[in-house]
């Protein structure tokens, strides 16, 4: 009887911890392709980034680079993308911030191929 309750708990545990945020990741992932649209950047399942032209029910046409479209199902989209002004602000904050911290007080070193001679190599 022990061993049952021990086997019932066990599937318990694992389905709090697997099963279920399994589904609410599929959820998720089903709820984002749904509401892909017109003019939203998408990454495909093949690794392609492009921009969604054209949505006829199931099938989307992305546009790949200029003038070069694909047809696909929208199973075949991976991720849809953030806007890219949102993400380029932000970049460059970051990097200035960075620059900023890495520089101050101090003189940047650079140092061309031919600068470094045999003996300064300390591996």
């Amino acid at each position: 009887m022990q061993f049952l309750i021990i086997m019932v708990l066990m599937l318990g545990v694992m389905y709090v911890l697997m099963i279920r945020p399994q589904r609410q990741r599929q959820a998720q992932q089903q709820s984002m392709i749904d509401g892909a649209a017109v003019g939203d950047d998408v990454l495909t399942t093949g690794g392609i980034y492009g921009t969604i032209s054209e949505v006829e029910g199931d099938d989307i046409v992305v546009e790949i680079a200029s003038g070069v479209t694909v047809h696909m199902t929208r199973r075949g989209i991976a991720a849809v993308l953030p806007p890219e002004d949102d993400d380029v602000e932000e970049l460059e904050d970051a990097d200035e911030q960075d620059e900023s911290a890495v520089t101050d007080g101090e003189e940047a070193v650079s140092a061309a191929a031919g600068d470094v001679s045999p003996g300064d190599d300390r591996r």
